[in-house]
Order: structure tokens, then sequence, then C-alpha cells
């Protein structure tokens, strides 16, 4: 019989009103590296990265840690992310870098993920803390593809870097952690200057956005 998960003693899932204004709501956005895609099997966890919002401004405030997942780094993943074993043979556990992670996202009273695809980052997260019986909830999250999609539902399936020239935001290093987090923060508070011109303004409105509640816009 499986024993009762254990929680993080962190507070992740703050209460916050629906007519919240975006412009004042802490944000945290999150990149992961992995070993490959077969996450909760044979791959897991090697970098985490995430960046703090605050106000609709990109904050100094960052967070980066390699994480050891106890198993070698495909050589295909090294050449994509330039992370090699040495980085990782001594880095925290996955709990301990998550746990960090968290503890960062407390430190801010942050009360809202963002990622490019966070649903994979969250899995990432949820499997690796799986392993060690441990569970979290998931605070209210965000993904810019939805954004996106509802701005421009004519894009294609672009890279990010693609999608940072398409509204003119700034790129940093690519396939880590750290750089794609702050690539997708930028990338985010573009997409949300431009909502806001549509009168897309409060928490509400982006949830009504995530769910497709609502009809899609021009891209302008």
């Amino acid at each position: 019989m499986f024993g009762k998960k254990k929680r993080l003693n962190v507070q992740l899932d703050y209460a916050i009103r629906l007519d919240t204004r975006i412009q004042d709501i802490s944000f945290t956005v999150i990149d992961t590296e992995t070993t490959g895609f077969a996450i909760g099997a044979k791959d897991g966890l090697i970098e985490i990265g995430a960046v703090h919002i605050e106000q609709l401004e990109v904050t100094d405030n960052t967070f980066q840690t390699f994480v050891n997942p106890a198993r070698s780094i495909p050589h295909h993943i090294t050449k994509l992310t330039s992370i090699e074993q040495v980085h990782i043979d001594y880095a925290p556990s996955p709990l301990e870098a998550i746990g960090q992670l968290f503890e960062f996202m407390e430190t801010y009273q942050s009360v809202s993920w963002i990622g490019h695809h966070v649903g994979f980052d969250q899995l990432v997260l949820k499997k690796e803390l799986a392993r060690e019986k441990y569970t979290y909830k998931v605070p209210l999250s965000f993904d810019t593809m939805d954004l996106i999609h509802y701005l421009h539902p004519t894009s294609d399936q672009l890279d990010l870097d693609d999608y940072a020239r398409l509204f003119g935001t700034k790129s940093f290093q690519r396939h880590r952690a750290l750089g794609d987090a702050l690539s997708t923060a930028h990338l985010f508070v573009e997409l949300i200057k431009r909502l806001e011109k549509k009168n897309i303004t409060t928490v509400s409105d982006l949830l009504r956005i995530k769910n497709g509640n609502v009809n899609k816009a021009i891209f302008i």
C-alpha cells in the first residue's frame, strides 16, 4: 500500500481576486531542462531557471541551479544545451533543487507561474517530486502560447526565438533554463501590454483566454 504523499513546506497557492489587475500580480517565469522527454520514466531534471516579474517589469531577481538526476546526460542533450556531466555530478538532488525554486517564489510572494509550454515544466516538477513521495498544489499558471494564439491565431508552431522576433522582444541563451526563462519573461510582458490595448486587464480576462472562452483577436 502506498504511503501518504508529503507536501513541501512552502506557500505557492495564494488566494487572488479575479478582478485583480494583471499589473498588480507578482509572477515567476520558470523553465526546466531535462535529459529527454520521457519524464516519469527514464529521463530526469538537469536544470531549473526562474525570473521574477513585478508590476509588469522583468526584474534582476533570478534563480538558476543545475540538478543531479542520478543518471547520465545523453550526448545529444549536451550538444543541445551545453550542459555536461561535470555540471550535474555535485548538483542538488531534484527534491532539493525544487525546494530552492519554491523558496525563491515564496520570497517574492509570487502568485502565478508563467512558462512557454508551461505544462511540460509543471509535469517535470510533479514527476520528480512524486519519485520522493512529495506533492504540491500547482499555483495559478499561464502559458505564453495561449496568449500568442489569442493575439496571432494564424501563427505556426515556432521556436521561442521566432516568437521573440515576431513580437520584438529580447532573446537570451536558448535551451538553458535561465536563458529561456528570461526570453519568456520579456515575451510575456510584451504580450500583456498588447492585450491591455484590447481591454484584457484582469486575472479573469487571462483565465478566459487560458480556457478558450474569448473571441479571437486580430494581431496588430
